[in-house]
């Protein structure tokens, strides 16, 4: 035998249980070949030779922990004795799978298995494990999360933020780097310059262990003495287990790229083959029970074939469709407890609603760069550590996709998270978090994703390019994002309030410019507002105008320099939902409208809400719908450059003419 087994005091029954989960993924593998050939299965990737680090590493889990695999880790989920036609259907597209036919493959979660499937970009679902890891930090449960990638997904930017920031915050996260060799057809040697992986491990201060990843005994007794580690001392811990891929990154591409001595080598050390010689040297096995144990599974498996095959094929609908977008919000507004106002500035009413949220939701989880003692770079969460303490209000490191990421992952624990970005530009960073995990996780497997991404944003401060752009149009083009713009401190409370309560994910942008400079009596006590209510802030005949935000303010200064014109003054405040009937009715009514934003005018909200007033109310119109917006430039520093950037004052003109269409 190419592996050397350890059988340590291993019985016989345990060795037996081994076997039978490290053959079972080995057959279903081969069935899928077959499958694959004859057309039944549209795109393969195949685990083969790479079982025994699924199989060991998930049985040395508790069933209770959970496991984020990748692709390849088919053995994860026969190992937590997943019914076999669910998988197959999920292969099939088939309603029993577990995303309705809305994904493919392991792309998938099920909190009935404590199981988090990846996503195609690989690297998120590292952060994801850590915010599933601080979850059970901060309620003492003693548990270990364990997560797979490979060696190329390692590669990405994903994987340095979450072990930094496991590493960080000590978090029980077993990061299980599963080295094939190959990031699809690019080696090791490409990929990273050290002799091994888990060299890596000391530049994050961090334990590592190497793992023949072969040697499925290996795996299960370290795995398991790690585990068993980091539940009584939290920390992380660098895991390297050596393979290597048989077959082709997915079955079309082959694997022509690769030395055939190289296959050779690595064909002898096949887990299941060298496992079953061992045993039957060890009289564990003899050769009628391996028949009979391969042939019971194999009956399974085609029986479970049959079932998938047998369920008809999913009918599209719409309606069904939308609705799964959003996990079900059945908001109930809440009044003031009693008639106590303050005035307050518009950055005391947000810091108003975290504070009372944080009182609400003891689940609820701040995190942000320098939100704890410092206070925020604005000063919002000030004097929050003393009140909450450092496990609920946490600093962290420059690593806005890994804790967008450790949101998800605190939610699908049972949490609530608030990621606040320093400024709504940084936001980039954790774009694949939000856009591919965020928004599509309720869509594709029925997993919330409770989170409140706070953005300061807009410009009027001398900030430059890189502070003050209005980016909420990045954000309204997804499914499964609620992107909200308070323009009044008593808005900015109570919606905010109501993205705490909703358990889906909302994008919440708050003009840095108005922070100090805007007061507002408001309600002392907690209270919440609608998503998707517009507010008709003046009324008039001549003209709709609808805006957001700092466009808002700038509307008022300019009716109040002009008297004489009679218009509509609408405040979206949230722009998904879009209230389009309160604008619809307006336009009715006067015949003219006009749209304002801060942000650049081409492919902003403005040119939406233009397309929807034309195809909803043209033969109302007595004008053409006009749109004016800040300048096609990055956002400017200095204050003469700043000011012509802005629409503020092109939109008087623009107004004029409208009216007098």
């Amino acid at each position: 035998m190419a592996i050397k087994y350890n059988r340590r005091k291993y019985t016989d029954s345990e060795l037996l249980t081994l076997y039978k989960a490290l053959i079972k993924p080995r057959l279903i593998e081969e069935k899928m070949l077959v499958l694959l050939r004859q057309g039944k299965v549209s795109k393969w990737f195949s685990g083969i030779g790479q079982e025994a680090v699924s199989v060991g590493a998930t049985l040395a889990l508790n069933k209770d922990e959970y496991i984020l695999p990748m692709h390849r880790n088919l053995g994860v989920f026969t190992a937590r004795n997943i019914p076999l036609h669910r998988l197959f259907a999920q292969f099939q597209g088939k309603m029993s799978g577990f995303t309705k036919g809305r994904d493919r493959s392991f792309h998938f979660g099920t909190q009935e298995y404590n199981i988090v499937g990846m996503i195609s970009h690989l690297g998120p679902q590292l952060g994801v494990a850590d915010g599933i890891a601080l979850g059970d930090l901060i309620n003492n449960r003693n548990k270990a999360t364990l997560v797979f990638s490979g060696d190329g997904g390692a590669s990405e930017g994903d994987f340095h933020e979450a072990v930094n920031t496991a590493a960080v915050w000590q978090l029980p996260v077993i990061f299980v780097i599963e080295n094939n060799g190959y990031g699809l057809s690019t080696p090791s040697s490409e990929q990273f310059r050290c002799k091994n992986f888990i060299d890596k491990g000391i530049g994050y201060g961090m334990e590592t262990e190497l793992i023949e990843g072969n040697d499925i005994l290996d795996v299960y007794h370290k795995i398991s003495q790690i585990a068993e580690s980091v539940r009584k001392k939290p920390r992380p811990v660098l895991v390297e287990c050596l393979t290597f891929r048989m077959r082709g990154h997915e079955e079309a591409s082959g694997t022509k790229y690769v030395p055939q001595e190289l296959m050779d080598e690595w064909q002898k050390k096949d887990p299941t083959v060298n496992f079953e010689n061992f045993l039957l040297e060890e009289k564990v096995l003899d050769e009628k029970l391996i028949e009979t144990i391969k042939s019971e599974i194999k009956a399974e498996i085609n029986e479970e074939l049959d079932k998938a095959y047998a369920e008809e094929p999913i009918v599209s609908s719409i309606e069904k469709e939308l609705n799964d977008v959003y996990a079900p919000f059945n908001f109930k507004e809440t009044k003031p407890a009693s008639d106590k106002k303050t005035e307050k500035r518009f950055i005391d009413a947000v810091s108003d609603a975290m504070r009372q949220s944080m009182e609400k939701y003891p689940e609820l989880v701040l995190m942000g760069q320098d939100i704890a003692e410092y206070g925020g770079a604005f000063k919002v969460t000030d004097g929050f550590v003393a009140k909450f303490g450092k496990e609920r209000v946490r600093n962290t490191p420059l690593c806005e996709a890994a804790i967008v990421g450790a949101g998800l992952g605190l939610a699908i624990n049972g949490q609530k998270a608030m990621v606040e970005m320093q400024f709504a530009d940084f936001v980039s960073e954790a774009m694949t978090q939000i856009c591919n995990n965020l928004a599509k996780t309720h869509y594709r497997w029925g997993q919330n994703a409770d989170v409140v991404v706070r953005m300061p944003t807009g410009g009027g401060t001398a900030a430059g390019p890189f502070h003050s752009q209005s980016n909420e149009s990045w954000f309204t083009q997804v499914p499964g994002l609620k992107i909200v713009y308070p323009a009044f401190p008593y808005d900015a409370k109570g919606l905010l309030n109501t993205a705490f309560e909703d358990p889906n994910p909302v994008i919440y942008f708050e003009h840095k410019a108005m922070y100090r400079s805007l007061t507002q009596e408001i309600p002392d006590d907690y209270y919440t507002l609608p998503f998707g209510q517009a507010q008709l802030i003046k009324e008039g005949n001549d003209v709709t105008i609808v805006s957001y935000g700092m466009g808002v303010h700038w509307a008022l200064e300019t009716l109040k320099n002009n008297p004489e014109i009679s218009a509509d003054l609408i405040d979206l405040r949230t722009l998904v939902p879009l209230d389009t009937d309160t604008i619809y009715n307006s336009v009715k009514k006067t015949g003219r409208v006009i749209i304002l934003h801060e942000a650049t005018m081409f492919n902003g909200i403005g040119g939406e809400i233009s397309a929807l007033i034309t195809e909803n109310c043209f033969e109302f119109l007595d004008a053409p719908v006009k749109r004016v917006a800040s300048i096609e430039t990055p956002v400017p520093f200095i204050h003469q450059l700043e000011n012509n950037f802005l629409p503020k004052q092109r939109f008087e003109e623009e107004l004029l003419k409208l009216v007098e269409f």
